[in-house]
């Protein structure tokens, strides 16, 4: 089994940053592949990033390109999601999720394993 635990969300203005970490345990996650999903209130969970098992390879939604940046620490059973410029839309509990496959993966059913998530508010 895998466990996984999302920390770093918080209350940040427009056009602030943050940065989230998911930290695995109960067996390594270095040939998993790893992704990030959010969900808003009243809405369906949807994708935001994904990495490969190496980390050579993402993958993110066109709402987030250019902003976020999806990164992992094998050594340290740690994935990333740096999220730069942030938006009042960007709102949403932030979930980490891991599979033991290559990877990157978009879709949400394809993940075994999903941490409880880490809410992050944007303020105007």
């Amino acid at each position: 089994q895998v466990q996984l635990v999302e920390s770093g969300g918080g209350l940040v203005q427009a056009g602030g940053s943050l940065r989230l970490s998911c930290a695995a345990s109960g067996r390594t996650v270095r040939n998993y592949a790893m992704g990030w999903f959010r969900q808003a209130p009243g809405k369906e969970r949807e994708f935001v990033a994904a990495i490969n098992w190496s980390g050579s390879d993402t993958y993110y939604a066109d709402s987030v390109k250019g902003r976020f940046t999806i990164s992992r620490d094998n050594a340290k059973n740690t994935v990333y999601l740096r999220m730069n410029s942030l938006k009042p839309e960007d709102t949403a509990v932030y979930y980490c999720a891991a599979d033991p496959s290559p990877g990157p993966m978009v879709a949400r059913n394809r993940y075994d394993y999903w941490g409880q998530g880490t809410q992050v508010t944007v303020s105007s």
